[in-house]
């Protein structure tokens, strides 16, 4: 079972801290607040769904640094950035560096909010898109070699008969594997293994 998703507010305002935690607790939704980059990352669980609200200049490590070394360590956490002294360059490397959104303080409180839902709905649909990859990839590991060797050129849209001429093997011995591929793979044609 998925936990409840959680927005980490990062900034070293206290106000700024308290303002947002109250505001996103009033939707309903769980928060936990820190005060600099390095108390996040030290608390940080990538298994935890939600979104991260970040300060972009915070003493120490900045709020662009701390997205970074967030994808060094392929931690998917969806970001909105705050500021409150932004310019268009550091906006446009925010959202190079996957920034979901770039507010400035003092944030709208709807904005912010909507972006906060957005945010844990990109969260929500990365999470689903993982576990379906890591599903698939733990029924593909159950093919033989010579099932991915079928398998790999029927995505390719190869007939029966091309696959058994460049594999040396009988047109049956292909019907064959392609029925245990799918059958190991859980999809009912080749149009959805290809999907």
């Amino acid at each position: 079972m998925e936990s409840e998703p959680t927005v980490f507010v990062v900034d070293d305002d206290k106000a700024v801290r308290e303002g947002i935690a109250l505001l996103v607790k009033s939707v309903g939704l769980k928060v936990r607040c820190f005060e600099n980059a390095q108390q996040f990352l030290d608390a940080c669980d990538p298994s935890q769904p939600g979104c991260l609200v970040l300060d972009v200049r915070m003493p120490g490590m900045s709020g662009l640094e701390l997205r970074e070394k967030l994808a060094e360590h392929k931690v998917t956490l969806p970001v909105i950035f705050l500021t409150g002294h932004g310019d268009v360059g550091m906006g446009v490397r925010a959202i190079k560096n996957g920034a979901v959104d770039f507010i400035e303080k003092p944030p709208n409180d709807q904005v912010l909010l909507d972006s906060v839902h957005k945010a844990i709905e990109l969260d929500a649909a990365q999470r689903r898109r993982m576990a379906e990859q890591k599903s698939v990839a733990e029924r593909a590991a159950k093919l033989t070699p010579r099932e991915r060797q079928v398998m790999a050129r029927l995505v390719q849209g190869k007939s029966d008969k091309q696959i058994a001429f460049e594999l040396g093997i009988s047109v049956r011995g292909v019907a064959f594997h392609r029925a245990n591929i799918l059958e190991k793979l859980e999809v009912d044609s080749v149009v959805e293994l290809t999907r």
